[in-house]
């Protein structure tokens, strides 16, 4: 079954990179966070159970867990929705699916860049849940998130990769 995968993966499309000439900063921060948010939500599209969810580094990370956990982070980081447990958000639940999970995610990543279009200003604050301190700016946010977003789509990379020889972005 590896093989086939791999074989797979090999006839998918050429990456579009993010763009070069974004007409400003916040068109250029949005292009590079939205090339991110593909690329995580591409490795996990077509991974069928168990492997989306087995976890085969010590960590327990897994693909689904990781997509899942980035849902949260969208709608925490631009949506100001709290988070109660942030370790839980790495765990899927039973009921979540591959489709269930990518739902969500694209969900609230169009919902976070309604927020994000509509800011007028990138040194505005971002929406949070009320706790002490001022919200960070928009600017901070969206660079906070191309980092974290690349940072878990590097940790898909690896998981895919030793699920099905699946490598690149």
């Amino acid at each position: 079954m590896r093989g086939e995968h791999a074989r797979a993966s090999r006839t998918r499309a050429k990456d579009t990179p993010p763009p070069r000439t974004g007409a400003d900063e916040k068109a250029t921060l949005r292009g590079f966070l939205d090339y991110l948010r593909d690329a995580i939500a591409d490795k996990v599209m077509g991974v069928p159970e168990p492997q989306v969810r087995t976890a085969a580094v010590p960590s327990g990370t897994t693909l689904l867990g990781l997509l899942r956990h980035l849902t949260f982070v969208e709608r925490f980081s631009f949506l100001g929705e709290d988070v109660p447990d942030w370790r839980a958000t790495m765990r899927p639940s039973p009921r979540d699916t591959v489709d269930s999970v990518l739902a969500g995610y694209r969900a609230a990543v169009q919902q976070a860049n309604q927020v994000i279009d509509a800011c007028p200003d990138l040194a505005l604050p971002t929406p949070r849940p009320s706790r002490p301190g001022p919200a960070p700016s928009m600017r901070w946010v969206l660079v906070h998130m191309i980092e974290e977003t690349g940072r878990h789509a590097g940790h898909a990379d690896i998981l895919r990769e030793q699920i099905d020889g699946s490598t690149g972005r």
